[in-house]
């Protein structure tokens, strides 16, 4: 063997295992301090509780963020379906020409539908006398058809008796709450109606039930009464008369690009008003308790990162020994810091992912699993009457569950940047104390 061969073996051998950040050999020592043995049994303990817990925390976020999502978008398709995007109103008399101003609403572009309508309040009553407050909605046949929301959701009975003027639609709640079937009679009572010398008398008159439509939000199901227009004007002594126009367009959140060829198209002065200004101060509270619940569990992924600090201090305690060898074969003090760094990122990443599978599986089958628990309990979980909603909806965001994986990852890293520069930081010799 050549002298120059023998210097080359000299030198290679002086050289730590190898120079290269995040190389085999650190990679290989990450991993070996992360597998359990007897001797370090409380700190794979901690690892353990680390992992569950940045799991958990990490499914936690993402099934409630879905669940809300899901809330909001259940609730806008179902208010929008039933009501228009935009409400217009006259202001400078009676609205009188709602037939051709609907024409003419129709033909601007992004305007699907428009529908003139007058509202009311009424008590209903049925059969056994049971009576309810109600919002009668007076809808042309025509344009009651081409409403979805109540035309596809037909759960007993049809529209015919309706588009001849001599029938009624109600929800499924009312029909339920009053005892009445599709076919059956419906009273009606209104405090203004006829007027006579000794003041105004209620107005008080009986419809049948041509249709039972259920939409799935029980409070429109329980509380709203379509009635034919031409019916509804006589009945609320305004006839000829519409209060508003309701539009639905293609896209509810351009409204405001459709101001301005609306007014144009209507030629007097309107009141133009939309469904965030109606529905303004729910959807903000669902923001805000929205915004509230992401800050408040992601503590949870916090703690769980704070066992990775107190799991990796330990870590380097009981490791004094092996760090003071590994400096001595010639491991630099980045290398060191890398090894503990990857052995808590490791913990941090493998409970994200684990933490999005659960939350996605969990997502997929909310209502199986609110079904089985309420079978469980022998409870109603999630009731319809007290949260709008006939099932748990969950809506998982692509862009949501990005942000929760990047600060569960994110937060992992932070938490051991601490211990492994305290591993980096030993010298062989004050390693050799920590034994």
């Amino acid at each position: 063997m050549s002298a120059a061969t023998l210097e080359q073996d000299k030198a290679a051998a002086a050289q730590p295992p190898s120079s290269r950040p995040f190389s085999t050999f650190e990679r290989m020592v990450a991993w070996r301090y992360l597998r359990s043995r007897r001797k370090e049994a409380f700190i794979s303990v901690i690892a353990g509780f680390s992992f569950i817990g940045i799991m958990l925390g990490v499914a936690t976020l993402i099934i409630v963020m879905a669940v809300m999502n899901g809330f909001r978008t259940e609730l806008i398709s179902r208010i929008l379906g039933i009501n228009g995007h935009m409400i217009v109103q006259p202001l400078d008399g009676p609205l009188d020409n709602y037939a051709d101003l609907a024409t003419k609403f129709s033909g601007v572009k992004g305007v699907t539908m428009a529908i003139p309508m007058i509202e009311g309040q009424t008590l209903a009553s049925g059969p056994g006398g049971a009576g309810t407050g109600a919002l009668v909605r007076g809808v042309r046949a025509d344009d009651l058809a081409k409403m979805k929301s109540i035309s596809d959701h037909i759960k007993s009975g049809d529209l015919v008796g309706y588009a001849a003027g001599t029938g009624v639609a109600i929800g499924s709640r009312m029909a339920d709450q009053l005892g009445i079937t599709a076919g059956g009679t419906i009273t009606l009572v209104a405090p203004e109606g006829d007027i006579t010398p000794m003041g105004v008398n209620p107005r008080v008159k009986s419809y049948t039930v041509s249709a039972i439509f259920e939409i799935g939000m029980s409070e429109y199901d329980a509380s709203i009464i379509f009635m034919p227009l031409e019916e509804a004007q006589l009945y609320f002594n305004a006839e000829g008369i519409a209060q508003s126009i309701e539009l639905f367009v293609s896209n509810p959140d351009l409204v405001d690009d459709l101001r301005a060829p609306i007014e144009d198209a209507a030629g007097r002065q309107v009141l133009i008003s939309d469904w965030r200004d109606r529905n303004k101060t729910f959807f903000s509270a669902l923001q805000v308790e929205r915004n509230v619940m992401f800050m408040i569990l992601t503590l949870i992924v916090l703690v769980a990162a704070l066992n990775i600090v107190s799991g990796l201090i330990m870590l380097v305690k009981d490791k004094g020994s092996d760090i003071a060898i590994l400096r001595t074969m010639g491991a630099t003090s980045g290398a060191i810091m890398r090894i503990f760094f990857m052995t808590g990122a490791a913990i941090g990443i493998v409970g994200t992912l684990a933490g999005v599978l659960l939350g996605v599986i969990v997502c997929l089958n909310v209502e199986s699993i609110r079904q089985f628990f309420s079978w469980i309990s022998g409870t109603t979980l999630f009731n319809p009457e007290l949260y709008f909603l006939s099932q748990l909806p969950a809506d998982m965001n692509l862009g949501e569950t990005t942000s929760v994986v990047a600060m569960a990852i994110g937060l992992s890293f932070l938490a051991t940047i601490f211990p492994a520069w305290r591993a980096s930081r030993l010298d062989p010799v004050q390693a050799l104390r920590y034994e």
